[in-house]
């Protein structure tokens, strides 16, 4: 069933996609990853942060960053500050040091409600491609190049899968919230 395994590719890009996308919302503890979306203004153009600095986190309140290029340690400096992550990164010329501060009640409620939004746009991406497939499936049917019986057998698997997927984002949302709201 090719067009079935297409569905599932797709899912599991966007599935990928939400998790990529979770990793950069703000728990209590520090990750590298919190600063994937930071750029830095560097050789003449905006390069991402791991492209010119090794991020490390020594403990679960701090990220370190180290550049590979100490010249550019204050133009770091400024894209973390102006990635509005709500993080206040201090350079002693060496090493740029983020603190991660603990978050409010307020601002964790606020990251659950930006990780819903994140989970619906992954959502809706499974059912974008379940419903190219299912009219690739129906085109197949009407052109006679399947049957109608095996059409309902692939839309029945087709619909399995999106279930599946729409499953596992609820279920890393459901984790990812948890990761937020402890304290």
């Amino acid at each position: 069933m090719p067009t079935v395994e297409d569905a599932r590719k797709r899912m599991e890009s966007a599935l990928d996609a939400v998790r990529r996308e979770f990793a950069t919302v703000r728990t209590g503890k520090a990750t590298p990853a919190l600063l994937d979306t930071v750029r830095v203004e560097a050789y003449g153009g905006k390069m991402p942060l791991n492209q010119v600095a090794t991020v490390s986190t020594p403990d679960a309140s701090l990220i370190v960053v180290q550049p590979f290029d100490k010249s550019l340690i204050g133009d770091i400096e400024r894209g973390i500050q102006s990635a509005d992550l709500g993080l206040n990164p201090a350079n002693d010329g060496n090493v740029v040091r983020v603190p991660i501060p603990p978050l409010n009640e307020e601002r964790r409620k606020e990251f659950v409600k930006l990780l819903h939004k994140m989970a619906e746009e992954g959502r809706i991406s499974i059912r974008h491609a379940r419903r190219s497939v299912r009219e690739e499936i129906h085109a197949l049917v009407k052109e006679h190049e399947i049957g109608e019986d095996e059409g309902h057998r692939r839309e029945e698997a087709l619909e399995k899968l999106t279930h599946d997927y729409t499953d596992r984002i609820e279920e890393l949302l459901k984790q990812k919230e948890g990761e937020v709201m402890a304290i």
